[in-house]
C-alpha cells in the first residue's frame, strides 16, 4: 500500500490557516475591535494612535471644564448673595438717614447691618471641595477672618493670585477672582464700607450715615460689575463644554471606522471559521494518525 507524504502537510496547513481565522475571528468578538495589534493595518493603527491622543486630550479638558465650571457657578452664586445683602443694607442705611427713626430703632438697625456684614464675610469665605474660592491662589487658606485692629473688623489672608484652566488646544478660563479685589479693593471696599454704616448708625448721625450708606451703594454696583467675569466665564464654558462634547462624538465615530467591527458580521465569521476548523480537524483525525509507522510491521520473535 502506498503513502501519499504530501497529504500530511497540505492537512497541517490547512489546520493551521482555519485555526488562525478562528482565533482572528474570536478576538474580533471579543474586543469589539478589527485591528488589535499594528499589523492588522498599519494604516489604521498609526491614525488610531492620533485618535488616541486627540481623544486623551478631549478628555482632560472635558474634566477642566465640569471643575471650573462648578468653581466659577460657586462663586457667582456667594456674589449674588452678597449683591441682596447689600442691596438690604442699603436699604437699611437709607431708612436710618432720613431722620425719622429714634436712637433705639438705629441701634436695631445697626445690628441688622452688622449681621449683614457677618453674612458678607461668610460668603468671601465660601469654599468648595475643601477649597476657598476667594482667597487668590491661596486656597487653602480662610480668606478673611476677624482682626479687631483693621478699620473694617476683618484681614485678608489671601493673595492677588489669579487662576486660569486650559480648557482647550488654545483655551484658558480664569477661574476666580480674588477677595482682596472684590470685598476690601481700596476703591470699593464692601466689609469697610458695611462697618461705616454699622458705626455711623450707632452713632446716630444723619450726614454720617448717608455717607456710608452711600459707599456700601457704591460697592453694590461694583460687586455686580464683578459678577459680569464670573458669567461671560460661564458662558465660554458652556460652549466649550459643547465643542468637546461634539469632539468626543466625532473621534468616537473615528476610531470605530478605524478599528471597529460590524457585529452581525462578526458573528457571521466567526461562525464559519469554527466551522471551517471544525472540518479542518476531522480531517486531520482521519489523516494525521495514518502515517510510515503504522505500516512497519514489528520483527517476529
Amino acid at each position: 500500500m502506498r503513502v501519499n507524504q504530501n497529504l500530511v502537510p497540505d492537512v497541517l496547513a490547512d489546520l493551521q490557516q482555519t485555526q488562525t481565522a478562528l482565533n482572528t475571528a474570536l478576538q474580533e468578538v471579543s474586543t469589539g475591535k478589527s485591528v488589535n495589534v499594528p499589523s492588522d493595518n498599519p494604516a489604521a493603527s498609526a491614525s488610531m494612535v492620533q485618535n488616541t491622543i486627540e481623544t486623551k486630550d478631549v478628555d482632560q479638558y472635558t474634566q477642566n471644564v465640569s471643575s471650573v465650571l462648578s468653581t466659577v457657578q460657586s462663586a457667582d452664586s456667594a456674589l449674588s448673595s452678597v449683591v441682596s445683602s447689600l442691596t438690604t443694607a442699603v436699604t437699611l442705611g437709607t431708612e436710618g438717614a432720613n431722620g425719622t427713626t429714634n436712637a433705639s430703632d438705629q441701634q436695631e438697625v445697626a445690628t441688622q447691618v452688622q449681621g449683614i456684614l457677618t453674612s458678607v464675610v461668610s460668603e468671601a469665605n465660601t469654599s468648595l471641595q475643601g477649597s476657598y474660592l476667594f482667597g487668590g491662589t491661596a486656597s487653602t487658606e480662610v480668606p478673611y477672618t476677624a482682626d479687631s485692629t483693621s478699620a473694617s473688623g476683618y484681614t485678608y489672608n489671601g493673595n492677588n493670585g489669579v487662576n486660569s484652566v486650559t480648557v482647550g488646544d488654545d483655551l484658558t478660563v480664569q477661574s476666580n477672582i480674588p477677595g482682596s479685589q472684590i470685598f476690601s479693593n481700596s476703591s470699593n471696599d464692601v466689609l469697610g464700607s458695611l462697618s461705616s454704616l454699622v458705626t455711623a448708625l450707632q452713632g446716630g448721625n444723619s450726614a454720617d450715615i448717608e455717607t456710608a450708606t452711600n459707599a456700601v451703594n457704591s460697592a453694590l454696583s461694583y460687586v455686580s460689575q464683578q459678577r459680569v467675569i464670573y458669567a461671560n466665564a460661564e458662558t465660554q464654558l458652556n460652549s466649550q463644554e459643547n465643542y468637546l462634547q461634539q469632539e468626543t462624538v466625532s473621534l468616537t465615530s473615528q476610531a470605530t471606522s478605524l478599528v471597529g467591527i460590524d457585529t452581525a458580521t462578526a458573528a457571521t465569521d466567526l461562525a464559519q471559521a469554527q466551522t471551517a476548523n471544525s472540518a479542518a480537524l476531522a480531517a486531520a483525525a482521519k489523516v494525521l494518525p495514518t502515517t510510515l509507522l503504522d505500516y512497519l510491521v514489528p520483527p517476529q520473535s
